[in-house]
């Protein structure tokens, strides 16, 4: 089944269920997605689907974040029950020791030998997880990995 379709029967499920929180973010990340294959003139490939589902999500985070440091504590919540929504569309993230195993194997694979290095370890790490690493925790494993 295709992504949209997936998401798409999602959504009426919710509509049907009287799930409106859950119906509206899935109808924003549909819009989102259907503006992409508008664009592209073409199907919406694995990695483009996720690619846009994570920017989604990072940008739910952010606004969580955001909210909480103002004092909004219902409108943080509520972008954190669409964070919970969105992240049902994502590969399943490798955990910290999966990270760091993959992080000790990019350093050795390019002889990173100082935190200048970093952006080469990165870029590897997020090449050869296939999206399913956590940018921020591999970022803050690596810097420890090569002070």
């Amino acid at each position: 089944m295709d992504y949209t379709e997936k998401i798409k029967q999602d959504m009426y499920l919710a509509m049907k269920a009287n799930e409106k929180l859950k119906a509206n973010i899935l109808r924003s990340l549909l819009s989102l997605l259907k503006k992409k294959q508008i664009e592209d003139k073409n199907t919406l490939s694995k990695e483009i689907f996720y690619s846009i589902v994570k920017k989604m999500a990072k940008q739910l985070k952010e606004s969580m974040k955001v909210y909480y440091e103002a004092g909004r504590k219902e409108l943080a919540e509520t972008e954190k029950s669409e964070l919970k929504i969105i992240q049902e569309y994502l590969p399943k993230q490798l955990s910290e020791k999966e990270t760091l195993e993959l992080i000790k194997t990019a350093i050795t694979q390019i002889s990173a030998k100082s935190i200048s290095d970093i952006g080469k370890v990165m870029s590897l790490v997020m090449q050869q997880s296939g999206g399913k690493v956590d940018g921020v925790i591999a970022n803050r494993i690596a810097k420890k990995l090569l002070q």
